[in-house]
């Protein structure tokens, strides 16, 4: 394997690791250190789009850790959520979870999911997808139960929900790629990679 067929991966994040994982792919993991709200804040000011933004983000994480990587395909991948105008991040603590479920509850948010691929300090390709997601109209008491069943979960994603797991029950109506729901638009990425030979045709 040379230089340039090296894949590593700027993220953090275990649900991306899982799918190149699943996938059959071969990669390094080297999380990106970047102050995301800073590039959220500019991008507000100056009304930069969810998927501008989105892409920025995932951008500016391969950026970073092509620098420590001469020569080998970095994916940079980030996610925004997005619910009539407002976006969320991650829970900090269980209120601000339990307040971020009760905000989407029966209401329609979309999750912007980009990925970007950087060799050498040089973006050669991206992907930007979008997912629409209904939260049903769950009881109060369903939400307790469910905030006890996740327990640390809800912390590992912006909508303080894992759709692979209980989070399931959450929703009433679901549009969108899978792959993308978890935070990487993995078909587009794998054909890619196909192209650019590091994987089989």
């Amino acid at each position: 394997m040379n230089g340039r067929q090296t894949l590593v991966l700027a993220s953090a994040s275990t649900a991306r690791a899982r799918l190149l994982q699943g996938a059959g792919i071969k990669f390094v993991c080297d999380p990106a250190s970047i102050d995301e709200n800073a590039v959220k804040a500019a991008a507000k000011e100056s009304n930069s789009a969810v998927t501008t933004t989105a892409a920025t983000l995932a951008e500016t994480k391969a950026m970073v850790v092509s620098q420590r990587h001469p020569g080998a395909l970095v994916v940079g991948a980030d996610q925004i959520l997005e619910c009539d105008g407002e976006w969320f991040d991650k829970a900090t603590d269980y209120d601000d979870a339990v307040k971020t479920l009760e905000t989407l509850r029966n209401r329609t948010h979309r999750l912007v999911s980009a990925v970007v691929v950087v060799v050498d300090g040089v973006p050669v390709w991206q992907n930007v997808e979008t997912a629409r997601l209904t939260m049903r109209a769950f009881t109060d008491r369903f939400l307790r139960s469910y905030m006890e069943e996740i327990g640390l979960g809800v912390f590992e994603t912006v909508g303080a929900y894992r759709l692979e797991g209980s989070g399931v029950q959450l929703f009433s109506r679901i549009d969108g790629n899978f792959f993308t729901i978890l935070g990487l638009p993995l078909l587009p990425l794998l054909e890619f990679l196909r192209r650019e030979g590091v994987i089989a045709q």
